[in-house]
C-alpha cells in the first residue's frame, strides 16, 4: 500500500509538471525568439532603428509574401503585393487584406516566420499588424500595414527572403 501512495504522487506531479511546462511554452518561446532574433521577435526593439542607416545599392533582395490560416478560420488572407524587392538599408511598406468570413465577432493574431533563418535576425519590422492581436466585427475587411527593413549587414549570399503569417483565432486569448 505504501508504494501506491508513491506511485500516486509521482504521477500527480508528473502531471502538475506537464501542465507547469504547457503553461509556460509561449513565454518562453517569445523569450527566445527575442533573444536569437528568430521569427522577427527582435523587430520589436525598434528604439535603435538608425534613421540614418545607409542603403546599398549594389544589391536587392527579394522578399516573397505568403500567408496560411490556422485551421478552418474563416477568413480571407493575402498580401496586396506577393513580391517585392528591396534594396538592404531601404524602408517598404507593403499591406496584408484580411476579411472575417465568419458569422460572429472575432479576435484574431498573425505569428509571422522568416525564412532563410539566417535572414531573420537582419529582417526588422517597425511596424506590424502582428504585433498585436486584430479585433474583426463580422464581415468586416481591413488593410494591415507591415512597415520594414533588411540591415545592410546581410550575408551577401541572401538573395531571397519569404515573410510568412499564420493567422490564428485568438477569440479565447483576447485581451480585454
Amino acid at each position: 500500500m505504501v508504494n501506491h501512495k508513491r506511485l500516486v504522487f509521482l504521477l500527480v506531479l508528473g502531471v502538475v509538471g506537464m501542465f507547469g511546462m504547457s503553461y509556460m511554452m509561449v513565454p518562453l518561446y517569445q523569450l527566445i525568439c527575442k533573444r536569437e532574433g528568430i521569427n522577427g521577435g527582435a523587430a520589436r526593439s525598434v528604439a535603435k532603428v538608425d534613421n540614418a542607416m545607409t542603403v546599398d545599392y549594389s544589391r536587392t533582395i527579394k522578399v516573397d509574401f505568403i500567408t496560411s490560416l490556422n485551421g478552418d478560420l474563416r477568413f480571407k488572407f493575402t498580401p496586396l503585393q506577393s513580391r517585392i524587392t528591396i534594396h538592404p538599408g531601404e524602408r517598404k511598406l507593403i499591406y496584408f487584406y484580411a476579411e472575417n468570413q465568419t458569422n460572429k465577432d472575432i479576435t484574431v493574431q498573425a505569428i509571422p516566420s522568416i525564412t532563410p533563418t539566417e535572414a531573420a535576425r537582419f529582417l526588422k519590422k517597425t511596424e506590424c499588424f502582428c504585433f498585436t492581436q486584430q479585433y474583426f466585427f463580422k464581415g468586416q475587411k481591413a488593410e494591415m500595414p507591415v512597415y520594414f527593413f533588411i540591415e545592410p549587414e546581410i550575408a551577401r549570399d541572401i538573395k531571397e527572403v519569404v515573410l510568412s503569417y499564420t493567422l490564428f483565432d485568438a477569440s479565447a486569448y483576447a485581451k480585454q
